[in-house]
């Protein structure tokens, strides 16, 4: 394998050419699939190829995590099964006991989890609004929290935390800092340079792009004794990505770049148009001058805000169902960060006890023509229901 680091590239170059990479043997541009579950032990019962089992060895691997640690600014990056998968894992490498602070909104999927299967297990988790310093720093406890878990921007209500000034406070009480960024990306955030020690990605969102992988990534600042811990979860829980996948993610992620700059160039004019459209109450968008986290998305985000945004409907629950219904363009599914655009009422799908207001419907903004898709929106807001 050959993969060099170009670090007077550009991310889109960087990228699009996987690290200049070329296959020694044939001089291909694209890496092969290693399908083999298992390796040959040499005679005297060494494994002089460092390839062991699949587990944990496969080498179609190593492309693609080189280019996410490098456009991530990281050590070190380790491919996971899931998005979940990938976060459970930084969890998991912790003990019983240990006390961790999460976001209050963040994806609905992992906080069931940590408060069900984390606590269960031992964990202490204690859930905070990431958008204020005072009370993250009133609830870090020095030598009991190991962990601040962020999301930025935090899904659906887009919230933003200030990464630097929440690194800066949880290393002052010797704790870890995590930061979901599937829906920042790395062409448009990288935490590592603001302060934080992991940075974690649905490589099913944004990274693949095109709706068909089902991929976790995890990239470390340094490769430290908690590092190896996460490491380890993965090896003995078995939660890795197939080889094929692998290889379809290094394809969807070579347009990463494209892809993101014009969603966020087309979210941030959706949401301006959708701010002065009289059904609805409240446009959530980071780039927006008026959302309550602009100014501190301008320091960390460059570039763009993102793809995503959340609209609510002024008429109430009713109304943001019968928009979803009404929608052509936009389809209704659960995800976010592909080339076709998604809506999605998620108070439906988080039920009770979420925080998300029952008149909003979340936006993942695709690839298509900006002006179809807001003339989809308002006919949708126009219709009665079918």
């Amino acid at each position: 394998m050959t993969t060099k680091r170009h670090s007077g590239y550009s991310l889109q170059t960087r990228v699009a050419q996987a690290l200049s990479y070329v296959e020694p043997r044939t001089q291909g541009l694209v890496p092969p699939t290693y399908s083999s579950t298992t390796y040959l032990r040499d005679a005297d019962n060494e494994y002089r190829s460092g390839l062991i089992y699949s587990r944990d060895d496969n080498p179609t691997y190593d492309v693609v995590e080189s280019v996410l640690a490098d456009i991530e600014e990281g050590e070190q990056a380790l491919l996971f099964s899931s998005g979940m998968a990938a976060a459970v894992a930084v969890f998991q490498a912790l003990k019983p006991g240990d006390h961790v602070l999460a976001p209050q909104v963040m994806y609905w999927a992992l906080r069931n989890w940590l408060l069900g299967f984390a606590q269960e297990w031992g964990l202490q988790i204690e859930l905070v609004d990431m958008t204020n310093l005072a009370a993250i720093e009133q609830a870090l406890k020095p030598g009991e929290t190991k962990l601040v878990w962020l999301e930025t921007p935090g899904n659906p209500l887009w919230t933003i935390s200030d990464i630097a000034a929440i690194s800066e406070l949880a290393h002052g009480v010797g704790a870890k800092v995590a930061v979901d960024s599937t829906c920042a990306t790395p062409v448009l955030s990288r935490p590592i340079t603001y302060g934080a020690d992991i940075v974690m990605h649905s490589a099913t969102k944004y990274l693949n792009g095109h709706s068909d992988v089902i991929a976790g990534v995890l990239v470390c600042k340094q490769s430290d004794e908690f590092w190896q811990r996460i490491g380890q979860v993965r090896r003995q829980a078995g939660a890795v990505l197939s080889p094929t996948d692998s290889n379809q993610l290094l394809r969807g992620m070579r347009t990463l770049e494209l892809r993101v700059r014009q969603s966020s160039e087309s979210a941030l004019w959706l949401a301006q148009k959708l701010s002065k459209v009289s059904a609805v109450a409240e446009v959530l968008y980071p780039g927006l001058p008026t959302f309550a986290g602009h100014k501190i998305a301008q320091q960390q985000m460059q570039g763009g805000f993102g793809g995503m945004l959340s609209i609510r409907l002024s008429d109430g629950v009713s109304k943001a169902i019968q928009v979803a219904a009404n929608t052509q363009l936009w389809k209704r599914a659960t995800s976010l960060g592909g080339v076709e655009s998604l809506i999605e009422h998620r108070a439906s799908i988080e039920g009770s006890g979420s925080p998300v207001p029952n008149d909003l419907l979340r936006l993942s903004v695709g690839i298509e023509c900006r002006d179809e898709l807001l003339d989809d929106l308002l006919q949708a807001m126009e219709s009665k229901n079918r």
